[in-house]
């Protein structure tokens, strides 16, 4: 593979530990949650995902970030018998729900930032609505630019914030206001505060997509959905 640039910069998040503790406090909730916020619309998002990877029977996939190992789970059923996911995050508490959900996916422990894997050792490599946790979000997109073979896909999935009225006043009226409501309800405020503000840190789609061009992906693509609010970006690892 070609030499790739160094990361630099992040996305202003709090402390790699912070998020950690943040995530294993709220691993009991997260997929209520999630369902809450967006209406179960959180599972064909991540299907969508899936797709982007553009798997086959036999081949093998990493999911960053997993959470509770959801979209790891979508690949795994485009792998087939034959093939492997593996699901990696740095919440033990979110890895023991993933690994109750399934046995065919190896879900382990592991920093985005410095993933334990080969070269070139996967064929696609996904992060759903991780992304804008990570501390440096460049060095996680190197790690997953690297980590995917030649020609091997890197997909985002990731809320963004849309920019056109009358989406854009509902988004921060539910954003700035419901989520952090239903985070007391859940019994953590502070981390459904801090959803809102990562998504609002996080970069827009063109910045997002130019990044990941500038990382040794070819082919950058992205598709809005859900309004706007959602961005899912696809690329393939160069060839070169």
């Amino acid at each position: 593979m070609s030499a790739r640039p160094s990361a630099e910069g992040g996305t202003g998040t709090l402390p790699e530990q912070q998020v950690r503790a943040m995530f294993d406090r709220i691993a009991s909730v997260y997929d209520l949650m999630n369902s809450v916020m967006t209406v179960g619309m959180h599972h064909q998002w991540r299907e969508r995902a899936a797709d982007l990877a553009r798997l086959g029977p036999g081949d093998r996939a990493l999911d960053v970030a997993t959470g509770t190992g959801d979209l790891a789970i979508a690949l795994k059923r485009r792998v087939g018998p034959d093939g492997e996911v593996v699901g990696s995050d740095f919440s033990e508490k979110m890895l023991e729900l993933a690994r109750q959900k399934s046995g065919d996916v190896r879900f382990e422990w592991a920093n985005a930032l410095e993933l334990p894997y080969d070269d070139d050792s996967f064929d696609a490599a996904t992060v759903g609505f991780g992304a804008r946790n990570f501390a440096d979000l460049a060095k996680g997109l190197v790690e997953m630019v690297r980590v995917v073979g030649p020609g091997g896909r890197v997909v985002v999935l990731e809320l963004t914030t849309p920019r056109r009225p009358p989406l854009s006043w509902f988004f921060t009226l539910w954003f700035d206001r419901a989520v952090p409501v239903l985070g007391r309800l859940a019994g953590d405020p502070d981390a459904y505060s801090y959803l809102p503000s990562s998504v609002k840190r996080f970069p827009g789609s063109h910045e997002l997509a130019a990044l990941m061009a500038s990382l040794g992906l070819d082919e950058v693509r992205y598709v809005l959905t859900a309004g706007g609010i959602v961005a899912l970006h696809s690329g393939t690892v160069s060839q070169a």
